[in-house]
């Protein structure tokens, strides 16, 4: 499920989100069809990071840079990771 600080996608979550609960599926089946490495992070875990996203969770990251909110294109991530 989590992967090494060098990952290419970061999804941030936090518990109890059904939202996340959907985009991390989607995550997971992309990113091993595509060898990439993932990781997640709970945004209650950190004041800044809870304060930066706050209700917008799920949140995508692909190579350092936001790519969406609240739901996760499965294509649109292939295509970002081709």
């Amino acid at each position: 499920m989590t992967a090494p600080a060098e990952a290419r996608v970061v999804l941030y979550t936090r518990e109890a989100c059904h939202l996340c609960e959907d985009a991390r599926a989607v995550v997971v089946q992309v990113c091993e069809s595509a060898g990439a490495q993932w990781r997640e992070v709970d945004i209650d875990s950190a004041p800044a990071l809870r304060e930066k996203y706050g209700e917008y969770v799920p949140v995508l990251e692909v190579d350092g840079v936001q790519q969406g909110f609240w739901r996760v294109d499965g294509a649109r991530l292939a295509r970002l990771l081709a």
